[in-house]
């Protein structure tokens, strides 16, 4: 009987592998039991760990350690039902000589399809062969047709035929000119990313190199979380109340409670106001035009949770921030975009998408989400997109008296912090995603249209994923679930409202014109190239 590896990649925090260990467990019995069903036995390349009670690799250096004892040319199944640090496995992989399968669970419980598709954008930039499957329970045709394939030495190959790579010479009108005007805007006067710690995530996939990025006139200065804690730390309290009685004025809600272990305090939003003034204090003292805070380690042990301030920086409208000491409001009627989790590819699409929707005189706020899970409804596939707070509250039902501020589940996040929870509004987005592959910039691109969906279905969507979180319901126009899932390379994408159809379409193609003359390969998903432009 032919044998398998399984290894499973963790959080690196011990409370979130606990918690979620049930859910791995699940899903590798399912998983066993399909492998077993083709004649194949399923080896366990690591052990459950009693003194952790959990049985993922939650370090890099474990990680080392297991692939050390697999055989080199070994089938190794890499199988998740959480979020997890790609670089615990990374390095195993890139070295290994086997066929790599990456699975996860149809679930938007944890979650792991969000976790997968940061492993496999991980691998493609690396240059690391492998394929990948999801499934509820791996016993439909589709999972099972392909695990069969992989076992038996191919690559699953799923249908890319709603990708075509863009012929950006006929992007005429005015799609054509606005995209030249902003990438040569850039080139001209260049921008600089501030980022916060990079790489402490684990998000290999998320780093681009300073190589791809000067020459699109794009330079990263690299700030620490540290100077960012400190600069809160001297935040008078009368400045961090004023941000905070200004989103009370807005209408904003905020779900607080004694015990800040498990509810959210006002203690924790007067935290999260300084460092919403720090932040673009900083921002300003650097010249950045876009900044990326890596919350998740690190700053989870000093402060509460970066995404309430994420979602207001974000937003045009947003509570004001004067100079410590010159008399000017900083950033003043602009967003200034965050890249969540430093994720540096959503980084550069932010920046783009501002300028881009800014010469169309759009709405600029723009934000990524996780890719979280997905049913059927009312005969169509709808998406659920989730990220952590970070939502502007432009893209909000109600704006910001349709937000409401919850505690952030403890297992992620130790000192609190509330988030930016709303329910996105009904009309058309462009969706994007930069990532990295054959050491080049490319870009995936398309089109979207956000459903109103009854708030019981909405609802019902939350509790199967993180009801603390702003929920985006989404149909995407000619891509299947497989497809997408086949082919996004990363766990993020990026969102930004359209006034309609056709202004969707020309500032799509006004985006993927400044991509392409700024050097980044451009493939349309599920449209077609109009090289006409739509009135706006």
């Amino acid at each position: 009987m032919s044998l398998v590896y399984l290894v499973a990649s963790g959080d690196l925090r011990l409370s979130a592998n606990q918690v979620c260990w049930p859910a791995q467990l699940a899903l590798e019995t399912l998983l066993l039991k399909a492998v077993e069903s083709f004649g194949f036995e399923v080896r366990r390349a690591h052990s459950f760990q009693p003194e952790k009670q959990h049985g993922f690799i939650d370090s890099q250096r474990y990680g080392m350690d297991v692939f050390r004892e697999i055989p080199a040319g070994a089938p190794v199944i890499v199988a998740e039902a959480v979020w997890q640090y790609s670089h615990h496995v990374l390095a195993g992989l890139y070295h290994h000589d086997g066929p790599i399968l990456t699975a996860a669970n149809w679930s938007g419980q944890w979650p792991g399809l969000v976790g997968m598709l940061n492993l496999n954008a991980s691998l493609t930039k690396a240059g690391v062969a492998y394929s990948t499957i999801w499934s509820k329970d791996f016993t439909d045709e589709y999972s099972r047709a392909g695990l069969e394939q992989w076992l038996h030495g191919k690559r699953i190959r799923h249908d890319a035929s709603h990708v075509k790579r863009l012929a950006a010479q006929t992007v005429s009108g005015v799609a054509g000119e606005t995209g030249h005007e902003v990438a040569a805007g850039l080139l001209r006067d260049k921008a600089i990313l501030g980022v916060f710690d990079e790489g402490c995530m684990g998000m290999y996939n998320a780093i681009i190199p300073d190589e791809l990025l000067h020459p699109m006139g794009i330079f990263k200065e690299r700030l620490s979380q540290s100077a960012l804690y400190a600069a809160m730390r001297v935040i008078p309290a009368e400045e961090a109340q004023a941000v905070r009685d200004w989103l009370g004025q807005k209408g904003m809600k905020f779900e607080t409670g004694p015990d800040g272990a498990i509810h959210l305090t006002e203690e924790q939003i007067l935290d999260q106001c300084r460092m919403y003034i720090a932040a673009l204090r900083i921002a300003d003292q650097f010249g950045c035009a876009a900044i990326g805070i890596q919350y998740q380690q690190g700053l989870k042990d000093l402060a509460p949770a970066s995404d309430l301030v994420e979602g207001l920086l974000n937003n045009v409208d947003r509570p004001p921030v004067r100079h410590a000491s010159e008399d000017r409001v900083l950033y003043e009627g602009e967003c200034l975009p965050h890249f969540n989790e430093v994720d540096e590819c959503a980084g550069v699409d932010a920046l783009v998408t501002n300028r881009v929707w800014r010469k169309l005189q759009l709405d600029p706020e723009t934000t990524l989400h996780d890719i979280r899970f997905g049913e059927e409804w009312q005969g169509q596939f709808v998406w659920v997109f989730e990220i952590s707070g970070a939502v502007p509250p432009q893209h909000l039902v109600g704006g910001y008296q349709g937000a409401t501020s919850e505690r952030q589940p403890p297992m992620y996040f130790p000192l609190g912090g509330g988030t930016l929870k709303g329910i996105s509004k009904p009309g058309e987005i462009v969706w994007s995603r930069v990532y990295v592959e054959d050491g080049r910039l490319k870009a995936d691109m398309g089109r979207g249209t956000v459903l109103d969906l009854p708030r019981e279905e909405v609802n019902r969507r939350w509790q199967l994923t993180t009801p603390q979180w702003p929920i985006m319901n989404v149909v995407l126009h000619g891509v299947t679930r497989d497809q997408m899932m086949g082919r996004h390379k990363s766990n993020h994408v990026q969102v930004a409202y359209t006034k309609d159809g056709a202004t969707a379409t020309t500032a799509l193609m006004a985006k993927a014109a400044a991509f392409h003359q700024l050097g980044i390969e451009v493939y349309l998903c599920g449209v077609e190239q109009n090289a006409s432009s739509a009135a706006i």
